[in-house]
């Protein structure tokens, strides 16, 4: 199996796009001095983002992923847990599934 080229250089170039990105924010952060409100702002943009990513999985998926989406969140704010929230979300979609077939 032989490494073409245009394949290296394009794994290579992807390489220093993420660390360029990586890095950069570090950078940029080490230069400048964001406010409070600034770093409150910032400090839920990871949350928001795994929101985005899984939503529109979860309303994709009908019925069972809703209502197990919406058990394992509440369950998550009524618990706190983990654990007890992934049970409780593959309970409910489960207990939808056999509802539904």
């Amino acid at each position: 199996m032989s490494l073409d080229p245009a394949t290296l250089a394009a794994i290579i170039g992807m390489a220093l796009a993420t660390y360029a990105n990586r890095g950069g924010g570090y950078w940029l952060f080490r230069q400048i001095r964001p406010s409070p409100l600034t770093r409150a702002m910032l400090s839920y943009i990871p949350g928001t983002l795994f929101v985005s990513f899984v939503l529109p999985g979860v309303l994709a998926g009908g019925l069972q992923t809703i209502i197990g989406g919406a058990a394992t969140m509440a369950a998550m704010v009524a618990t706190r847990s983990l654990t007890v929230s992934i049970i409780v979300g593959v309970g409910a979609a489960w207990l939808v599934w056999g509802k539904i077939h």
